[in-house]
């Protein structure tokens, strides 16, 4: 008779995890049942299959998206029209995860949502790019979905790509790609999609990612590229630049690690690396990591950044860092700059706006000087009048548009919270005021025929309080004059219900009638 074959034993620390483990999901069920909520791998199945059984396409003319944060927005490389898709948005109470796609007429001003079958289900802090292949392509990879009350996320590993000319979607199934993960980063390169790092969050353990994947869109395949040299650690919300000759500019970022049991430290990134090919390869795996040093005026400490890609150089917008104020409060300063990054330089810019140019005032002719001369002083009594109601009339129109919030706990005053008119000195030293978005993070930006488009975000106020933004600006790149405003705001303040407001739980009432559905699966 053969021997036994011995059993492998099973360490302690494996039994006791798994014991752990199992104890941890019976007790998330049990809680999920009290939320009334289902697990979210079972409601985004039932949401992939509820698309899979619709056969029509539909395209509707809509007001505006509703307000939301970690959204997309991309340029139609064939035509006048930019595409936002998903994002988010919590009201103090509820989250809400959107799967929309809308499409923007820059010629028309309008926006339409388009509903075509077989369509991802809903999520935020993903990322897309598009590319000029067979019509125009927006290809959309990873992000995460969370239940309305926050107890439950879900992080995507999955790859799409909508076809702009038959208003199609479709799931591409390929291997070896990267795990599951939001807040990474996807730029184009050649005809390459290339990712890199974000984070994944299963409510019991964190990771950081640093790694690098590649994804060839004609023979659609996924490869790892493994390059030489030091990597930057692990990080999430960095920007990912494509600069002149293929290579990638990695920039800043968040991460955190745990310091002990419970207790996390945040860092804010401000570290660059060069990520290049070597110069032999011809398999488009071999590449290097460098340390690379910013040139130039580049923005200060801070994550949450967004950036859109041009021709030559890269546009930056806004961002926050978080400032530790005691042990238990933390203050967010938020930013509402824009800086450049050229592709053959490298280098930094800081964008300064210019404001408009008011009209020449034509000379008069030399029969009116003695006219004018006569009524000068009557003139300036005028003017000084005209200046002290024009003066009246600012402080009561900044009276109107502070708004405070007081729900017991907090107060917060904010002037104008959709739009900021800040001061600029001209080269005569006058001031001048100019339009811009007021400081925010993690809006979604596109550049089209040299104007840069951006829209929503989220302003923070503390640690608990939340303004996501709904509103839609533009600006000409070839002037940095001012922004112009596509889409106003004025009730982002209101629309916060405060954590302690008590509320009958309501869908809110958005007119996006798919987002609700999509949230009420459970």
């Amino acid at each position: 008779m053969g021997k036994k074959e011995k059993k492998q034993k099973v360490k302690g620390s494996e039994k006791t995890a798994a014991k752990t483990d199992k104890k941890l999901q019976l007790k998330i069920k049990k809680e999920l049942v009290k939320l009334g909520e289902e697990d979210l791998e079972t409601v985004i199945a039932k949401i992939e299959e509820e698309e899979k059984k619709k056969s029509q396409i539909s395209e509707e003319k809509v007001p505006p998206p509703s307000r939301r944060v970690n959204c997309t927005l991309s340029a139609n490389p064939e035509r006048d029209e930019l595409f936002l898709y998903g994002g988010e948005y919590f009201n103090g109470q509820k989250t809400f995860v959107y799967g929309n796609l809308f499409s923007y007429d820059i010629k028309k001003r309008d926006w339409r949502e388009i509903k075509s079958p077989g369509a991802p289900p809903p999520r935020c802090a993903h990322q897309t790019v598009s590319v000029p292949l067979g019509g125009g392509q927006l290809w959309i990879f990873g992000g995460e979905y969370m239940s309305p009350s926050q107890s439950q996320f879900y992080h995507y590993k999955d790859l799409w790509v909508y076809h702009m000319k038959t208003k199609r979607w479709e799931k591409i199934i390929a291997t070896g790609g990267p795990s599951a993960r939001s807040g990474h980063r996807m730029v184009v390169s050649k005809k390459q999609l290339i990712v890199f790092g974000g984070f994944h969050d299963n409510g019991r353990d964190y990771k950081y990612f640093n790694d690098v994947y590649s994804f060839n869109m004609e023979d659609r395949s996924w490869k790892k590229i493994e390059p030489s040299g030091t990597p930057p650690v692990g990080r999430s919300g960095c920007l990912l630049v494509p600069l002149s000759e293929g290579k990638i500019m990695v920039y800043g970022g968040y991460s955190k690690t745990k310091v002990k049991r419970d207790v996390d430290q945040g860092t804010v990134h401000q570290d660059a690396y060069l990520l290049s090919q070597e110069k032999t390869d011809t398999t488009g795996l071999k590449w290097k990591w460098q340390s690379l040093k910013p040139l130039g005026i580049r923005p200060s400490k801070r994550t949450g950044m967004s950036m859109a890609v041009g021709l030559t150089r890269a546009f930056v917008f806004g961002g926050v860092f978080d400032e530790e104020e005691d042990e238990e409060s933390i203050s967010s300063v938020l930013f509402n700059e824009i800086y450049t990054i050229d592709f053959d330089s490298q280098r930094w810019n800081q964008v300064q706006l210019t404001g408009k140019r008011e009209p020449a005032i034509k000379p008069r002719r030399r029969k009116d000087v003695k006219a004018g001369e006569e009524e000068a002083e009557e003139s300036e009594e005028e003017l000084e009048e005209t200046s002290e109601k024009l003066e009246q009339m600012v402080v009561e129109q900044q009276n109107k548009e502070e708004i405070v919030e007081d729900d017991g706990i907090f107060k917060v005053v904010i002037h104008g919270p959709s739009k900021s008119n800040n001061g600029i000195v001209t080269s005569e030293g006058e001031t001048k005021t100019v339009l811009q978005p007021s400081p925010r993070m993690n809006s979604a930006m596109a550049l089209k025929h040299n104007v840069l488009y951006l829209y929503g975000g989220l302003y923070e106020e503390g640690e608990d309080k939340q303004i996501t933004f709904s509103d839609f600006y533009s600006i000409d790149t070839t002037k940095f004059n001012e922004w112009a405003h596509l889409v106003e705001d004025p009730t982002a303040m209101t629309e916060y219900l405060g954590s302690d407001d008590e509320s009958d739980e309501d869908d809110e009432e958005s007119g996006e009638d798919e987002e609700d559905s999509e949230m009420d699966e459970d």
